[in-house]
């Protein structure tokens, strides 16, 4: 079984080997990461494309630091305008009433067993942005949305899993990256093994 694992950025990969296994690093935000993700399919399908990196979770969400989920949906939370009453997000906005129902993409292929925790998550390109609307994800990060998509449109499997590294709060220092980035790899490792013994 072929299986590529995506790392955001060469930190979170330190940890990880694992023969048989492919990792590539894609690069932070959402650009490099749809580039990369369609790069790695171009060049030969893997059965599995997994992105694995750390996460901000939110404060209302039932989480923390060094925690690891999968990740259930993603939405390009800073997708809109700025306006005089604040920020619109653009599935809020009249011009294409079919993205209000396609904006928040779905990862179909998440295994029944294993006992893993889920998550909603919101993709920015601006970390902790204070302008969003989070009541409806639990978790934040930089690429995942571009990932879905890419993977999505290509019919191709994947899987997005996250650690727990910090709270989203602005001026909140509290993070956990080293920790965060071992549990990461655990996880990964544990995820491997369930999926090469389907």
């Amino acid at each position: 079984m072929q299986i590529t694992v995506l790392f955001p950025t060469a930190t979170e990969a330190s940890l990880f080997q694992r023969d048989g296994v492919t990792t590539l690093v894609s690069g932070v935000g959402l650009t490099a990461t749809a580039y990369q993700t369609l790069k790695t399919l171009h060049a030969g399908r893997p059965h599995w494309l997994i992105l694995a990196g750390v996460a901000g979770y939110y404060p209302h969400a039932d989480l923390a630091i060094g925690d690891v989920v999968l990740v259930e949906s993603e939405v390009e939370a800073d997708l809109g305008f700025h306006t005089p009453d604040g920020f619109v997000h653009l599935a809020h906005l009249p011009l294409d009433m079919d993205f209000e129902r396609r904006h928040t993409l779905a990862c179909p292929h998440l295994p029944a067993e294993g006992g893993w925790r889920t998550a909603r998550s919101a993709s920015l390109n601006v970390a902790m942005a204070p302008f969003i609307d989070s009541s409806a994800v639990d978790i934040e990060n930089m690429e995942g949305a571009a990932f879905f998509h890419v993977c999505l449109q290509e019919g191709q499997r994947f899987l997005q899993l996250r650690a727990i590294s910090n709270v989203v709060q602005p001026g909140d220092d509290n993070w956990d990256l080293p920790g965060s980035i071992r549990a990461l790899t655990d996880a990964l490792h544990r995820l491997i093994d369930q999926l090469q013994a389907a």
